[in-house]
């Protein structure tokens, strides 16, 4: 439930409750003021943690301290996230061995990083009639980099342009 959405003490509109304490013991179904006073004698919060409910139930604790948790068990989720960047390498149907070379070096170095890659080979001009030479070559990447990486999507046209797009390996499978 959002933190928006959390009602708390005075904040809950019902006339009586199932009560859970601190603890986490049923204390049955009580009247909102007798359970908003249990919880003020405890010098605690009285939490709706689920209005839907018939009765809503609701909950005696310390709210500052559940939102603390809650922000910290988020953060580290997030820290342990991997991001995938889709890096775009780009060829042309008419390039040099040494510039190939280079430029799988860079596909290699993407790949070992868990970035999927995007590779592009543009046609200027008449060299739209030789495809297959772009074929070929986006053909020999993948053959390349087939320890590290797998072809996500074959080698497609699209307008003047032929994608292909590699993703890294599972390691864990």
């Amino acid at each position: 439930m959002s933190r928006e959405q959390q009602q708390l003490n005075e904040a809950i509109r019902a006339r009586e409750v199932r009560l859970i304490d601190a603890e986490g013991n049923q204390l049955g179904i009580k009247p909102f003021r007798e359970a908003l006073s249990m919880a003020q004698e405890a010098e605690l919060d009285l939490v709706n943690v689920a209005p839907q409910a018939k009765p809503p139930v609701c909950r005696i604790m310390d709210y500052g301290k559940y939102r603390y948790e809650q922000s910290k068990r988020e953060k580290e989720a997030r820290k342990n996230q991997k991001t995938v960047q889709l890096k775009e390498v780009r060829f042309s149907s008419n390039i040099e061995d040494h510039d190939v070379n280079t430029k799988l070096r860079n596909v290699k170095k993407f790949l070992s990083n868990g970035d999927k890659v995007k590779l592009s080979i543009r046609f200027r001009g008449r060299e739209i009639t030789h495809q297959d030479l772009g074929r070929k070559m986006l053909a020999r990447v993948a053959e390349e980099v087939k320890d590290i990486g797998d072809v996500e999507r074959q080698p497609k046209l699209e307008g003047r342009q032929m994608i292909m797009i590699l993703a890294p390996k599972n390691t864990n499978s």
